[in-house]
């Protein structure tokens, strides 16, 4: 039985970087107020960390989802500072700041300061052979195209078009933005992912307009980099890995730590706490089914996992929850001997367009982006299969995925298939997907949950799919329960 004196007890379900992350964010708070609180993390898998995972394969160093976070968004480098990592941080390697996009079999490098969407200079942007004449005219005249200042959400494809034309789109952008995402452009949301585009055109009337006044008043310029700011991208020596373990053996002092945990339910009872039912992962049997009451719950899990869990007590939370889809790759991380690859690989990669029909979406070149991700005269590859747009070609076995990118490098790049190791790495509704009115349903999702107190969601399908964003996500959700069910908060 609870007293008022009585440490609050907090459940966080999820063990990723967002669970993570809020109960780091928990007992710092806790500590800096003195106050009294007791966190659980329960999470299914055999380990901590979610999709965030870094293997030594011989001397190559694979991470199994994302291998840097941008910096614009403070809570990532916060973090690092808080574990004592800042001055372990690395930056992009400059040599290599640019990617590749494929047209009609060839890869060609992205024009000089083209930024995801906008030439921030035109004669790069005419050089290049991405698009004809005709589409390069059409995308410089963005300059003089009226703007759209209602507000509304527009997805990636119509704003794009609208503003530089279809050839644009297609050659350009849908595989550079869309790329990001794994989305389908025709429903992925602007408002939702890229708002600042939105934002340049609400104030200076034109894209361009605004990426030459930014570019101006920008104390230090990249010169050489196309298709993002790569300078703005750091990582650790040992990968995303080394984060994690500082997280973890920051968090594990405590929070108790429970593995192997499926949790079946989130209620509340009749005295307003809330029960968690749960079992061993590796159990199928209902005489091993817990129960357990905690003042507040946070849910680091994916949407669709929420919605499971509070459906039997908030059946329009879950249903607000459910509309938010999910879309699943396959990446094969392949170790190769310089020697046996035609292409230079002088970019960090190579992004492919839809309408190229092939069968990938994209390659990394991912050891030119940092030191120490393949052995000298080696290079690390990270070939991407899927998405929204290929989702039939999840289903293939390994041996099916591995003919694919076997097949595509050998063309594409001139890749001989002698790899030092090749390995798929799946992620199964992994990526949710932004689709216009994507933050009416997150506001629609706020306001459910307002009413319902001591109980938060945190994770990369609300506001922002990056590590920073899942970062803030969790500790965000960590100060809304603590302020509700602690009152010397």
């Amino acid at each position: 039985m609870t007293t008022p004196n009585s440490p609050r007890r907090i459940a966080i379900i999820g063990g990723g970087i967002t669970g993570l992350s809020a109960a780091l964010r928990l007992s710092d708070i806790a500590r800096e107020r003195q106050l009294a609180i007791d966190v659980t993390l329960l999470d299914y898998s055999d380990r901590l960390g979610g999709v965030l995972k870094t293997e030594r394969i011989g001397e190559y160093l694979v991470e199994h989802a994302a291998d840097m976070w941008i910096t614009n968004k403070p809570e990532g480098v916060r973090l690092c500072e808080r574990l004592g990592l800042a001055e372990r941080l690395i930056q992009t390697d400059a040599k290599f700041r640019r990617s590749f996009v494929l047209r009609n079999g060839t890869p060609y490098a992205v024009p000089e300061g083209f930024q995801l969407m906008v030439p921030e200079q035109a004669w790069p942007m005419l050089r290049s052979p991405l698009l004809s004449w005709r589409g390069k005219l059409r995308m410089l005249s963005e300059f003089f195209v009226t703007a759209r200042r209602d507000g509304a959400d527009e997805s990636l494809s119509d704003f794009v078009c609208r503003r530089f034309g279809r050839e644009a789109f297609e050659r350009l952008v849908q595989p550079l933005v869309g790329g990001i995402y794994t989305a389908d452009p025709e429903k992925l949301s602007l408002k939702a992912t890229l708002p600042r585009f939105i934002d340049m055109e609400r104030t200076h009337g034109s894209l361009i307009r605004a990426a030459l006044a930014e570019r101006r008043s920008r104390k230090t310029k990249e010169t050489g980099t196309s298709g993002a700011r790569y300078g703005l991208f750091v990582s650790l020596p040992n990968g995303l890995q080394e984060l994690m373990t500082a997280l973890i053996e920051q968090v594990k002092p405590n929070t108790k730590i429970r593995l192997q945990t499926a949790v079946q339910s989130v209620h509340r009872n009749e005295l307003g706490r809330f029960v968690v039912t749960s079992s061993s992962a590796n159990s199928s049997s209902s005489s091993e089914t817990s129960r357990e009451e905690f003042d507040a719950v946070v849910l680091a899990v994916p949407a669709f996992v929420a919605s499971r869990l509070v459906r039997d007590d908030q059946q329009s939370l879950a249903d607000e929850l459910s509309r938010i889809e999910y879309a699943s790759t396959v990446v094969v991380a392949s170790g190769h001997k310089l020697s046996d690859i035609q292409h230079p690989l002088n970019a960090f990669g190579m992004v492919i367009p839809h309408i190229e029909r092939r069968k990938i979406l994209a390659v990394s070149f991912t050891s030119r982006k940092f030191p120490g991700r393949a052995p000298d005269g080696h290079v690390l590859l990270r070939t991407f299969v899927g998405g929204a747009l290929q989702s039939e070609l999840n289903d293939l076995n390994d041996n099916g995925i591995m003919e694919i990118v076997r097949d595509e490098l050998h063309d594409i790049l001139g890749v001989r298939w002698n790899p030092d190791f090749a390995v798929a790495l799946r992620h199964t509704r992994a990526m949710p997907q932004y689709h216009v009115g994507h933050l009416d349903v997150v506001s629609r999702v706020e306001e459910k949950l307002s009413s319902c107190q001591g109980l938060a969601l945190a994770g990369s399908y609300l506001r922002g799919v990056g590590i920073p964003d899942s970062i803030g996500s969790g500790e965000c959700a960590a100060e809304r329960v603590l302020s509700q069910v602690v009152s010397e908060f």
